[in-house]
């Protein structure tokens, strides 16, 4: 009788839930979670909130400050970063945009004719240049590919949609001379967006896929559609509010365009024929439904898409310190699934 009642109940539920008020939720504090996390990501989690989350910026100038400013505190820090992971990386053009091209010590016999294009990420205003080259050190380091990193035009020089025509502009040369099978797009948060985003645009324009993707708790819905934007609001300590900096920079870049366009929110895209994906998030992350979403989408679609859920970690946390086991767990994880992929 209890099981029957409570069916009903849930039908019920069901039928009244555009009606329903909103849950009201009390307020608690919340542990650092421990088990089964390294010491090093739980001095990660239990970072206060980002002093920066609030910034709401008037003028270009003011984001190029800011974007400078936290440049300035990543790019000291390269040097050791690539002689820890046995990288090195070169700068260059591929046509007509910036890159950096970044090549380990040793490549396994396995992936010398591969290659994996990395779009960084930052809301589309932050880490240009050299300082947006972290995590494409990581996925050359840890996964032993050669990467490009894609140092894309950002506001207040260029907006909307100059970070994917860049980003496709390199795509383009590059199944040139190499079989886009043998092609990964791999970045995160923005980059995350921007991998969904070229996949988008390339099957539009009638180009080949690549053979694997790995887009890292992507901006998919810059609509700040998804249920962890609330339940997860200053939880997580990275981006904390859907409406702090993140959002304001998302609409700098849009510079007055749809934000529901597929090329902005890439969940709203057809996913049908997208290639083979990896997706990375945490329990904290406000974008953790963002990649949800698309990995539900990805499956629906019939793609093979993987998702990998880390306990306790805010927004990109996996991918701050290349030094911290879970940072060398997901990119191994995300290498192995390339591997897997990629010449097939």
């Amino acid at each position: 009788m209890a099981v029957a009642v409570l069916a009903a109940a849930a039908l019920t539920g069901v039928a009244r839930a555009a009606d329903a008020p909103p849950l009201s939720v009390p307020a608690k504090v919340l542990a650092v979670p421990t088990a089964d996390i390294s010491p090093q990501m739980q001095a990660f989690i239990a970072k206060p909130l980002n002093p920066d989350w609030n910034f709401h910026p008037k003028t270009g100038a003011e984001w190029r400050a800011m974007a400078e400013k936290i440049a300035a505190g990543v790019v000291p820090g390269l040097p050791a970063m690539r002689e820890r992971l046995h990288v090195k990386s070169e700068p260059g053009t591929i046509a007509g945009v910036k890159v950096t091209v970044v090549t380990p010590d040793t490549i396994p016999p396995a992936n010398a004719d591969k290659v994996v294009i990395h779009v960084h990420g930052g809301c589309y205003v932050y880490f240009p240049g050299e300082s947006g080259t972290t995590e494409a050190l990581m996925m050359a380091g840890f996964g032993g590919y050669k990467v490009i990193a894609v140092d894309y035009r950002m506001p207040p020089d260029a907006y909307f949609p100059a970070a994917l025509d860049d980003a496709m502009a390199v795509y383009r040369d590059t199944i040139k001379t190499t079989s886009p099978r043998n092609v990964a797009i791999e970045g995160t948060s923005a980059g995350g967006a921007l991998v969904l985003e070229m996949v988008a645009k390339a099957k539009q324009d009638g180009l080949p896929m690549p053979g694997a993707i790995a887009p890292g708790t992507p901006m998919a819905d810059v609509t700040k559609t998804g249920d962890s934007f609330y339940t997860n609001e200053f939880v997580d300590n990275v981006l904390v509010s859907p409406s702090g900096f993140c959002d304001d920079a998302a609409a700098f870049y849009a510079h007055g365009h749809d934000m529901r366009d597929p090329l902005l929110s890439p969940v709203y895209a057809d996913m049908t024929g997208f290639p083979p994906a990896i997706l990375t998030t945490g329990t904290r992350d406000q974008l953790l439904s963002n990649t949800v979403r698309v990995h539900r989408k990805l499956r629906r679609a019939g793609v093979e898409a993987d998702l990998n859920v880390y306990e306790g970690e805010s927004h990109a946390q996996y991918q701050f310190d290349d030094r911290v086991p879970e940072t060398r767990e997901a990119f191994t994880e995300i290498a192995a699934f390339f591997g897997r992929h990629l010449g097939r």
